[in-house]
């Protein structure tokens, strides 16, 4: 008799088991954090000043800029910043290090400074193919 029902519980199991294994499933998470943004930030400004460059102030403006080089620079509050190539760079001398600058800390005064002080107006860089003259100057002798 109890050889009948350990035939029977088996045979049930094994009528079962299949069923129950079609529902069945079986999953392992592993928390793997995404990948760091990797931001690629421009190089510095080719900065090459052999002598110090005439600052002019920008009108009614405490900052000023340098008319007489091929960068955009600008000095403010004892310091230099320049934008190039869509990042704005800062330096305690004129001829450097450069070292990038989030926008944010940029002071508002430097980042007042109207497009027409500016050597390369922001935007305008992809279009000078790399040789530093905006479209037009060259063909105005400005550059």
């Amino acid at each position: 008799m109890m050889a009948v029902l350990v035939l029977t519980a088996i045979l049930a199991l094994a009528i079962v088991s299949p069923v129950a294994a079609d529902n069945a499933s079986i999953g392992v998470k592993i928390g793997v954090p995404a990948p760091p943004r990797v931001v690629v930030m421009p190089p510095p400004p080719p900065v090459a000043l052999v002598a110090p460059p005439k600052l002019v102030v920008v009108p009614g403006s405490p900052v000023f800029y340098a008319p007489g080089v091929n960068i955009n620079f600008f000095a403010y509050g004892g310091r230099y910043y320049s934008f190039h190539e869509g990042a704005w760079f800062i330096a305690t001398t004129r001829g450097g290090p450069w070292a990038t600058i989030a926008p944010a800390r940029v002071p508002q005064p430097v980042l007042a400074v109207p497009v027409a002080y500016y050597k390369i107006p922001p935007g305008h860089a992809k279009k000078m193919g790399g040789h530093g003259c905006p479209p037009g100057h060259a063909k105005q002798g400005r550059c």
